[in-house]
């Protein structure tokens, strides 16, 4: 048994890799191994004999066991240090330009449209995103039977039985920012109110939560040729054209006095969209001039005071500027499409260029 111990003690410690380690362990202590073998000779001992042979055979598989898993570690560390040496790497050389990161169509659009309407005066004013109806519908002069209102269009919050508290909503637009922007800081007043809202709607043009933008202007002598130039200034900033003639369609808004759709003038050359040019029109949201009972939800005295306030989707907004077929794979998560219309958070020259290649 002191030679068998010997060999096998000898051989793993010579051993050079893995594989003739496991070799080793195969043929000292596998099933048909050397000291497998006579661990199975007991049965035919003395039971004198095998009180002294069983535990001497144990402590031996134990001692080669012990030197197999020793070696291994060892081999394994020998190996890791070769790969160190191999693989090692200058920390001090300058690094290799690389993406740090992509910013989204939407963000991007955001920040743009905030810029241009900045310079205009504009402020920006934000709201929550879970309203109650009041603040979403009612102080919108939109009434108790208004289709907005059905639980088909709005997703409205969970109640208790009982709770007798309003109703709530996932806001359905971001007019009540204006409501609430109106009672803390008055009139006169010119904002815009970017925002995610909140529809019951899924298609290739509408999913349900998207980006919009609102601005709303109060003075005591505003009209609709102030809201005309206002939307034409930002649709050639943004578009990045000399001039885009804006078109207002007579329409109907609980929350406006007139109330217009909002059209620009395009063409379509060959499949390809060129706003500021042509003879075709795109519908592009809805305006009007602020209607009394919203002023005078807000308490804002409607015979000093009067103004306009208009509606645009921002992510309608980066569909047309920068060639997006389909709404819904904004928030697919696919970072094959954010790699191609993303933008490259370094390689933005200005907020209203917009992405330069």
């Amino acid at each position: 048994m002191d030679d068998l111990r010997q060999k096998y003690l000898d051989a793993i410690a010579g051993a050079g890799d893995e594989n003739a380690l496991e070799d080793l362990r195969v043929a000292a202590v596998g099933k048909k191994g050397e000291v497998s073998l006579k661990m199975r000779e007991l049965g035919k001992m003395t039971p004198e004999e095998r009180q002294v042979a069983g535990p001497a055979l144990n402590a031996l598989k134990d001692e080669i066991n012990g030197a197999l898993a020793a070696k291994k570690v060892a081999l394994a560390d020998a190996a890791l240090d070769a790969r160190l040496k191999d693989e090692w790497l200058d920390v001090t050389m300058p690094p290799r330009p690389r993406n740090v990161g992509t910013i989204h169509p939407v963000s991007q659009v955001t920040e743009e449209v905030t810029a241009i309407f900045a310079d205009m005066g504009f402020a920006v004013a934000e709201g929550p995103q879970i309203e109650s109806d009041w603040y979403n519908f009612d102080a919108l002069n939109m009434p108790d039977w208004h289709s907005a209102r059905t639980e088909m269009d709005t997703f409205y919050m969970h109640r208790d039985e009982g709770d007798n508290r309003p109703p709530h909503v996932l806001r359905t637009h971001t007019s009540p920012v204006q409501i609430r922007a109106l009672q803390d800081q008055g009139a006169p007043i010119r904002i815009i109110a970017p925002g995610r809202v909140y529809r019951a709607d899924y298609d290739q043009t509408h999913t349900p939560m998207f980006h919009q933008i609102e601005g709303l202007a109060i003075d005591r002598d505003i009209s609709m040729a102030n809201l005309k130039w206002v939307l034409e200034e930002f649709a050639a900033a943004f578009f990045e054209v000399d001039h885009i003639e804006v078109r207002f369609r007579a329409s109907h808004f609980p929350f406006t006095e007139p109330s217009a759709e909002i059209d620009f003038r395009c063409s379509w050359d060959g499949g390809t969209l060129k706003l500021g040019e042509g003879d075709d029109w795109l519908e592009a949201g809805g305006s009007g001039m602020v209607h009394p009972n919203v002023l005078k939800s807000a308490g804002i005295d409607s015979n000093e005071w009067q103004g306009f306030a208009f509606g645009l989707g921002i992510d309608r907004l980066a569909m047309l500027k920068y060639g997006i077929p389909d709404l819904r794979a904004f928030f697919e998560s696919d970072l094959r499409w954010l790699k191609h219309y993303g933008f490259m958070p370094l390689d933005v020259p200005t907020l209203h260029g917009g992405r330069v290649r």
